[in-house]
């Protein structure tokens, strides 16, 4: 039971498929939940009272070991690919009870939470974790019933995670020891064999991903929002490590969250009740709004110390670059006690172009905006999955293809209907290089991006000079308050300018070739904002 005595009956262990737990963990507050990872021995705490973790061999998510149930409900709605993978509902069911066998004679930690705070869309879910840190971080992430809510609270979604637990390939039908599954009939994700807190909340993403869009015409977005002091919203689309986290959190504008949203008839919306921040090289003078939220009751993952003290080494990448952090809303100073805005003014396409060739802001005719919607690009950076030590291009279907199981065409398509309704401006941003690619240039100054964005927000864009790019056809300003203007044209920023030009042929040929899967879906106006390369004479 919780420390509150509150336990719902009609959700028994034992109607789960439970049996031998011995003992359940109902519940459990923050500072429960801490004591308990303390007691175990599995968590210290910071200089600033944050819990520290590690979350053992895998510090990033796993793509290639997320699946799908494929079943009479997802065959022909989910878009089967390298990410969404199929998985035997047989298979599905074997696993979940070996899983569920695991736990006998271990303790188990209930979380009772919900996803979306427009309560039209309310998803509740049910976390069993075999680790107390794992359960805190649903308590950071997801959004917190009230105790009266608990009181009557009834599941619909289920998610089982044990770290502990391996699978056998062989026997169990999946890649390696590790899985993420999930079953959209059965309304249950089954995770295990990884400790990587992001697997949880990556998951349940997935399913809004797929039931808002499918069942109820709300666009799911992989992106952050932010909403300023006019009452104007904007949203920001971007893979990890492209800045909507570290762009959301502006000291001048009221955060509504920073990684899950929907976009219903009524406004944006937050899935989420917390935010999970990338800590690598984080500072107070840079980062101050998720430096200051790292105190008591945030969980830091894969970090080291200084020497001889408690003092997080932010710099460290020991265990691996992707050191994150997890806490909820409310540790940020200026978030939105409700996690709502209306219809975006302004949306932010956040692109890490290790290539250096893009410009660092440009502005996007409806037609450009689609097709780099749909192109998705970016570069993978260091931590963020498996395996990668340093920036990979990539291509990532609407900011987020490994969490879209429904064909890209779609969630295209609601955002251009969109778009087009609400008279939205659409800017693509470089976050990623300037003066060459990477290895030779330099990564794009944090207070430049801040103060583009900035000037896109108030207008201060609206009546620059713009100069059109000869391949990608974006016009970009030539000006912009706070920036200097040699850094606005990429192609300046490069001291051997056939380099450059020969890198951005090179960029376009790969927008152009990854493109071609989505042509016969893709209508004139989108084809014709594709990148046009000049044939050699």
């Amino acid at each position: 039971m919780t420390e509150n005595g509150i336990r719902n009956p009609s959700s028994s262990l034992e109607q789960i498929g439970f049996k031998g737990i011995r003992q359940a963990y109902w519940n459990q507050s923050a500072e429960a939940l801490i004591e308990e990872t303390i007691r175990r021995y599995q968590g210290v705490l910071s200089s600033t009272g944050a819990l520290v973790i590690e979350t053992g061999e895998f510090t990033g998510r796993s793509p290639k070991d997320k699946f799908t149930v494929k079943d009479a409900e997802t065959e022909n709605s989910v878009d089967w690919n390298n990410f969404n993978i199929p998985f035997e509902e047989a298979a599905f069911e074997k696993l979940r009870l070996k899983m569920l066998a695991y736990f006998a004679g271990k303790d188990l930690f209930v979380k009772d939470a919900y996803a979306c705070a427009d309560e039209k869309y309310r998803l509740n879910l049910r976390l069993y974790s075999e680790y107390p840190w794992s359960n805190m971080f649903a308590h950071n992430m997801f959004l917190r019933p009230t105790l009266e809510e608990i009181r009557s609270f009834e599941a619909e979604w289920t998610i089982i995670n044990a770290p502990g637990f391996k699978a056998d390939p062989v026997e169990d039908g999946t890649r390696q020891h590790n899985f993420a599954v999930i079953h959209f009939k059965r309304k249950t994700i089954l995770i295990g064999g990884t400790g990587y807190t992001g697997e949880i909340k990556k998951g349940i993403f997935s399913v809004l991903n797929y039931l808002l869009p499918h069942e109820q015409n709300v666009l799911a977005m992989h992106c952050s929002a932010n909403l300023g002091k006019e009452g104007d919203t904007a949203i920001f689309f971007g893979l990890s490590g492209t800045g909507k986290t570290t762009l959301s959190a502006d000291p001048d504008r009221f955060l509504i969250g920073d990684d899950e949203h929907g976009w219903s008839d009524e406004g944006v919306f937050n899935f989420e009740g917390g935010c999970y921040a990338k800590t690598i090289d984080l500072s107070a003078e840079k980062e101050p709004d998720i430096y200051k939220a790292i105190k008591h009751g945030a969980i830091l993952e894969n970090i080291c110390f200084m020497p001889h003290s408690r003092e997080v080494d932010y710099a460290c990448t020991e265990l691996t670059e992707n050191t994150r952090v997890s806490y909820p809303l409310f540790h940020i100073e200026n978030a939105l006690e409700k996690s709502v805005g209306g219809h975006p003014k302004n949306i932010f396409f956040l692109t890490c172009d290790a290539d250096g060739v893009l410009p660092p802001i440009s502005q996007l005719t409806p037609g450009q905006a689609m097709y780099q919607f749909i192109s998705g690009y970016t570069a993978k950076v260091a931590g963020t999955e498996v395996g990668i030590t340093e920036p990979v291009k990539t291509f990532s279907t609407c900011f987020g293809a490994p969490f879209m199981p429904l064909h890209p065409t779609k969630y295209a398509t609601m955002l251009g209907e969109r778009m087009q309704k609400y008279n939205t401006k659409v800017w693509l941003v470089n976050t990623g290089w300037t003066g060459g690619q990477y290895g030779v240039g330099n990564r794009m100054k944090l207070s430049h991006t801040r103060a583009m964005i900035t000037a896109a927000l108030n207008g201060g864009l609206d009546q620059v000079e713009f100069q059109v790019h000869p391949v990608f056809g974006f016009k970009y300003p030539l000006t912009c308050p706070g920036v200097p203007s040699d850094v606005l044209d990429a192609r300046n920023t490069w001291s051997d300018k056939s380099a450059y030009d020969d890198r951005a042929k090179k960029l376009a040929e790969a927008f152009v070739k990854n493109f071609e899967k989505f042509a016969d879906k893709a209508h004139p106006e989108i084809l014709e904002a594709g990148p046009k390369i000049a044939q050699e004479a």
